[in-house]
């Protein structure tokens, strides 16, 4: 029976229209039912000292070979490598990654070699390792390469995802820096675009732009060579907390933060039309910042709270809301941080579509998101061809303007991790062993060398710290 109001003189009118069925349509989605699991006891990471620093990083990265994990240190900082098959307890003495003078802020493994991993610090630097095959067997104090050029701490780092040895680092100097890490040296430096803080930073697909989200709440999408804004969103959320973006399919931009009354938000834009957002939902109360992962080949978004024990995940669509939401895994303990594996490291044959390495206070706990099927065939519609471990373009190119999409790869025969990976090669040159070396001394092509870093001056250092990389 519905009700309704005669216009002219105001009288009720009952009506009774033919009875109809009200069907709820529930949206059609393959990721509806996508459901996440925690391993068992033995297949975690037990007895690891996981770092208390307050720092809004993710505190953990892997790939195919390693997962590695931010820890305690007294006396400066450092970070644990694992082989992933190394579950179980891990001894107190098991040997750590330990060359900073400050605590580890953030680490990140380079997508092109799943050996070489960077760190950034309180102590202002960057270091980059190279971590043998197997594991560690006793702890490193020496990097590969170390990058100075902040003057205050640097918490975000990011690996461009196609050009080989290129390496993003935001520090709290409001200074963005492009390294050509094999060169070790500075090539781009964005020092007047933030006036505040710098929460995240990262590429797009190919690495052709940069998306920051600053402490003045403003959006910027930047040209990483030239270092200029070419579009930016004030006041994306109102609220005083770290907002948090990513780029999702179709070069739309995904961001979190919160309302003016602390309620955490998600919103989706179009950086072609910043006015107003695609969508904006909220979504609780909690005061944990939002990290967002997003799994281009499926269109899923991971949203992972600090402190929360949850991980919410929406799929990001063509069509109206564009993020709808699909499920929510939950736990009793909260995470401290979270690791997220490439695709190409997942069991294709169990239909895993994501796996999370969650840190509690004393332990690494990893979590898998599947797709039930019956079938343990290969399922193409779940597995497009993903990203790849080879890089499409060099450092040296990519500087000059060479773009170039990612190497796609397949797994339907799954990714069989080489034994040995490219080996990563540093450009260097002997320090002259004459006391005139301190200085900066021309070559024979009339080419000024840079005195050598604080790192190389002492003599029982390991020999390929006695090279001065070029400047």
């Amino acid at each position: 029976r519905f009700q309704e109001v005669n216009s002219t003189n105001g009288e009720e009118l009952l009506l009774f229209p033919q009875f109809t069925m009200l069907r709820k349509v529930v949206r059609s989605s393959k990721f509806r039912h996508v459901f996440g699991q925690a391993n068992k006891a033995d297949q975690c990471y037990d007895d690891i000292r996981i770092s208390q620093m307050t720092w809004d990083s993710n505190f953990c990265t892997v790939n195919p070979k390693f997962v590695a994990m931010i820890v305690d240190a007294s006396g400066g900082g450092a970070f644990m490598v694992l082989p992933l098959n190394k579950t179980g307890r891990i001894d107190m003495s098991y040997p750590t990654v330990c060359g900073h003078t400050g605590p580890v802020l953030d680490i990140e493994f380079c997508p092109h070699n799943d050996n070489i991993i960077a760190s950034g610090s309180e102590d202002c630097s960057v270091m980059i390792w190279e971590i043998p095959e197997g594991g560690l067997t006793s702890s490193i104090t020496e990097p590969v390469v170390k990058l100075e050029g902040h003057s205050k701490r640097v918490g975000i780092l990011s690996w461009h995802p196609t050009a080989r040895n290129v390496l993003m680092s935001a520090g709290c100097d409001n200074v963005v820096i492009l390294w050509n890490v094999a060169r070790g040296e500075a090539v781009v430096r964005i020092d007047s675009v933030h006036p505040d803080l710098i929460y995240s930073a990262c590429w797009n697909r190919d690495g052709s732009r940069i998306l920051t989200a600053c402490k003045d709440k403003t959006l910027r999408v930047l040209d990483p060579r030239k270092g200029t804004v070419i579009s930016e969103k004030e006041k994306t959320h109102e609220g005083s907390r770290p907002i948090r973006a990513v780029f999702v399919s179709d070069g739309k931009i995904l961001s979190t933060g919160f309302s003016r009354m602390s309620e955490r938000q998600v919103a989706l834009w179009d950086p072609n039309n910043f006015a107003e957002p695609l969508t904006l939902q909220e979504l609780d109360t909690s005061s944990g910042v939002l990290l967002p992962f997003f799994d281009p080949d499926t269109g899923i978004v991971y949203l992972c709270g600090k402190g929360d024990s949850s991980i919410r995940y929406f799929e990001v669509t063509d069509e109206a809301p564009y993020v709808h939401y699909l499920s929510m895994y939950s736990s009793k303990e909260s995470q401290k941080g979270m690791g997220y594996m490439p695709k190409r490291g997942l069991e294709v044959n169990k239909c895993e579509i994501a796996r999370f390495y969650k840190l509690h206070e004393r332990k690494c706990e990893p979590i898998v998101m599947t797709v039930p099927r019956k079938s343990d065939l290969f399922q193409e519609d779940l597995y497009p061809d993903t990203i790849g471990p080879e890089s499409s373009v060099e450092a040296d190119e990519w500087f000059d303007g060479k773009e170039a999409p990612p190497i796609l790869i397949s797994l339907k025969d799954g990714f069989a991790a080489t034994t040995k990976s490219k080996e990563f090669k540093v450009h260097k040159r002997l320090l002259k062993t004459t006391t005139a070396s301190a200085g900066c001394q021309p070559d024979s092509n009339g080419v000024s060398f840079m005195k050598a870093s604080p790192y190389l001056k002492h003599n029982h250092m390991c020999a390929y710290n006695n090279f001065i990389i070029y400047a």
